[in-house]
């Protein structure tokens, strides 16, 4: 018998294509909490993106399913540890999406330092009527050229960005959960304590999943290291205090905050909204890109594949997993 996969989001039409080779697979797009409990008890697999909220009570009902294949790289949108407990397996993905990301945060940066975002605006208002408004008024330019970058998380997103940061003439500091040999020995990466690493760094680019060890990481006590820095967040909105970080900005300690994510999406009011060149904030899409989005198609569906063929994914991020149920029971390919 062939599995039964639910894809929950608009999947790129060549890895469905792949899947459809060995699942039969069902479209639920975008569906409720409510929806997804009727239907999840009828499906082998499912392929999910941050879009799909798949807690506890979802899972309690998923009488077949044998493994969740996240379309991202994060997965704080799915409860693992309920997923852990019914023996279910739980994958991510990395590769090209790392990439995009990667090439995004220092995008972020960019933007953030050269008031790029804001002087769009300030074009498109109507308010240049001579250079000398441009070259007298933007005095906070300044270039990320020179300064020392601090990457909190060094997995494939905080390498690729250590790379590219590099490439651009900075020092590159870091902090992580261990010792990363290989990115210190290609660009010279310097391991710092956190604390350390806050009070070295000129900008600081949190690139960590979303955890219970990680949520506030950068919180009220953090920030006050952060003085006259530069901060980028493409990891995920509960990383930073909020209110701590608008604080900041409002009482001039922290230069500037880039973000890709807030604590809470989506956004329609913040009050980071009213600042100017202090912020750059964009709408969680730094992974979106054409390339990346069907490479994660195809990771994912891998991951998903390899799982019921009885094989242990790389990416596979609950493996706890493997002593509750292992991989020869969820088996069917």
């Amino acid at each position: 018998m062939r599995p039964r996969v639910a894809v929950l989001f608009k999947m790129k039409r060549k890895p469905t294509e792949e899947l459809m080779k060995y699942a039969d697979v069902e479209f639920i797009l975008y569906p409720g909490v409510e929806e997804l409990k009727e239907r999840i008890g009828e499906f082998d697999g499912v392929i999910l993106s941050p879009l799909n909220p798949f807690p506890r009570e979802v899972i309690e009902g998923a009488e077949r399913l044998k493994v969740v294949s996240c379309h991202s790289a994060g997965y704080d949108h799915v409860d693992v540890k309920a997923a852990t407990e019914r023996g279910i397996y739980v994958t991510k993905v990395s590769g090209w999406l790392s990439e995009a990301v990667a090439e995004f945060a220092v995008g972020l940066a960019i933007a953030l330092l050269r008031k790029i975002a804001y002087t769009d605006r300030f074009v498109r208002s109507g308010k240049w009527d001579s250079h000398k408004a441009v070259w007298s008024g933007f005095k906070e330019i300044e270039t990320v050229h020179g300064k020392k970058v601090g990457i909190l998380g060094m997995g494939a997103i905080g390498k690729a960005i250590a790379r590219r940061m590099k490439a651009m003439g900075t020092q590159i500091l870091y902090w992580s959960r261990s010792r990363k040999g290989d990115i210190e020995g290609e660009v010279g990466a310097v391991y710092r304590p956190l604390e350390d690493l806050l009070r070295e760094s000129d900008i600081v680019i949190l690139a960590l999943p979303a955890t219970p060890e990680t949520y506030h990481i950068i919180n009220e006590e953090r920030i006050k290291l952060l003085e006259g820095k530069y901060l980028v967040n493409i990891g995920r909105g509960t990383l930073v205090d909020e209110r701590a970080i608008v604080e900041a900005i409002e009482e001039g300690r922290l230069k500037g905050y880039a973000s890709d994510v807030f604590e809470k999406e989506p956004v329609q009011e913040h009050e980071l909204f009213k600042y100017g060149w202090e912020t750059v904030l964009t709408p969680h899409y730094a992974g979106l890109s054409k390339e990346a989005m069907e490479d994660m198609g195809f990771q994912a569906v891998k991951n998903l594949l390899a799982v019921l063929r009885g094989e242990i994914p790389k990416d596979l991020v609950n493996r706890e997993v493997l002593k509750i149920r292992p991989p020869e029971e969820v088996k069917m390919l």
